[in-house]
């Protein structure tokens, strides 16, 4: 593998530039499907306290909150399984129906946690329906990275991908965050108090039908890449080589080292995001007992924080190489974030609160931004899709078990804060180890 130090200006393998009009909808596609995407998931989160509640009721206030990310980690566990399906299919039938059909099934998934009844209800049938929903709507949210992690890439320049990774992978999780943010102050408002533990979070789940809709009018209008066009026409011409299954090549000897080596950056950067963005609306409920409508407006704010990161780093990616971003990246994780968990933990008013909030969902945009555009540049065309979907979902299934994990080991809720220092400095090592062994694919032809 040789590395590149800067991009070429017309890469030789490129496809001819699409219309700026199809490129805009490609970028709004891809951006908007992770979003809504993310969306979908970070609602659980959001509600994480209530659904632990009703669903999960123990003495133990920490086991109950583990057994709600353990069902977060059980959609992200069979998110591989989901990639392995869709993925296969976007590389043979294209991205465009792939989007299509995985958006509406995670938006039907989503809503339908809304209509479940709780153990008070109909006991121990209630966990079992939740956890069985979370399995349908891994799978489906697998199908969305594969389109969506190919779709946006592959159709703009050379010199903009790196932004447009940032842009997706991770300007895209800020903005379904900031979405889920924004449903999450709406509904406090319009279900104050007790009201939201009886109807607010069920209309937080009913909000996932926005995927659905957003699917249906995607396929309307969304193009299939010009690198993927490329493709069938000189598979038509019969210049192509003959289709061999993308699973079987990427776990063959041809591309099994680069998906192990890969999960040190998606294991390492999934991990960190999950217990930053991910963890932050537990860290403000349970540890700094914020308010439920002072709670939502820090993640807004924090939602705003990791967009800004992520085209950032989704930019110093194009300026710098892919791996002296994550460098950079990961090294603001090392000391960044086990200083801003314990000072969260010691804040005495909220104005300092948010100001740790901004600064760990900084470094949760930070981490995820470059992701995208590497494993892109590491798979041929055939596969692009099946490779990017399993090596993004296996790393990210693996790293979305850590909220888990650091609920279990933490005895009460005052104790959260030292168990996410010390996970983070972790997590930010391996993914620094990760750093030390990828090539640089700055400059590589799609």
């Amino acid at each position: 593998m040789t590395a590149h130090t800067t991009p070429p200006a017309a890469p030789a393998g490129e496809a001819a530039p699409i219309p700026p009009r199809k490129v805009l909808t490609a970028a709004v596609a891809s951006t908007f499907g992770w979003a809504l995407d993310l969306f979908d998931l970070f609602i659980l989160l959001y509600v994480a306290p209530i659904v632990a509640r009703l669903f999960f009721p123990s003495d133990s206030p920490t086991l109950s909150l583990a057994a709600v990310y353990g069902s977060f980690a059980v959609a992200l566990l069979v998110r591989p399984l989901g990639s392995a399906i869709f993925g296969v299919y976007a590389d043979r039938h294209g991205r465009r129906r792939a989007l299509m059909v995985s958006m509406v099934g995670v938006g039907l998934a989503t809503a339908a946690f809304g209509a479940l009844p709780t153990i008070v209800q109909v006991g121990v049938v209630a966990p079992i329906l939740f956890l069985l929903l979370r399995v349908v709507q891994g799978i489906f949210v697998g199908g969305i990275v594969a389109s969506t992690h190919t779709i946006g890439t592959e159709s703009v320049p050379p010199q903009y991908r790196g932004l447009m990774s940032g842009m997706v992978g991770g300007a895209g999780a800020g903005l379904g965050a900031l979405l889920a943010s924004f449903a999450y102050f709406v509904l406090s408002k319009a279900f104050p108090g007790e009201r939201f533990d009886v109807w607010g979070w069920r209309f937080m789940f009913f909000c996932g039908l926005i995927s659905t809709v957003f699917g249906l009018v995607m396929f309307k209008y969304l193009e299939e890449t010009p690198v993927w066009q490329k493709l069938q026409a000189a598979k038509a011409a019969g210049k192509a080589a003959p289709v061999v299954s993308p699973l079987r090549r990427l776990f063959g000897r041809e591309y099994r080292k680069v998906m192990a080596v890969n999960l040190l950056i998606t294991f390492g950067g999934g991990a960190t995001y999950y217990l930053a963005s991910g963890y932050l609306p537990t860290l403000l409920n349970l540890v700094a007992e914020v308010p439920h409508e002072e709670t939502s407006k820090i993640l807004i704010y924090g939602s705003l924080a990791t967009i800004a990161s992520s085209l950032l780093f989704g930019w110093l990616a194009d300026a710098l190489g892919r791996r002296p971003t994550f460098a950079i990246a990961g090294l603001c994780s090392l000391v960044g974030l086990p200083l801003m968990y314990t000072g969260m933990a010691t804040a005495a008013s909220l104005a300092a609160i948010t100001w740790y909030a901004i600064g760990i969902a900084l470094v949760a945009g930070a981490v995820v931004a470059p992701i995208l555009i590497f494993l892109n540049e590491r798979f041929a065309t055939e596969l692009r899709a099946s490779g990017t979907g399993l090596s993004w979902n296996i790393g990210f299934a693996l790293g979305g078990t850590m909220p888990t994990f650091a609920s279990l080991l933490s005895p009460t809720p005052a104790h959260i804060p030292t168990v996410l220092a010390a996970f983070g400095a972790g997590l930010a090592l391996i993914y620094l180890i990760g750093v030390l062994v990828i090539p640089e694919t700055r400059g590589r032809a799609l």
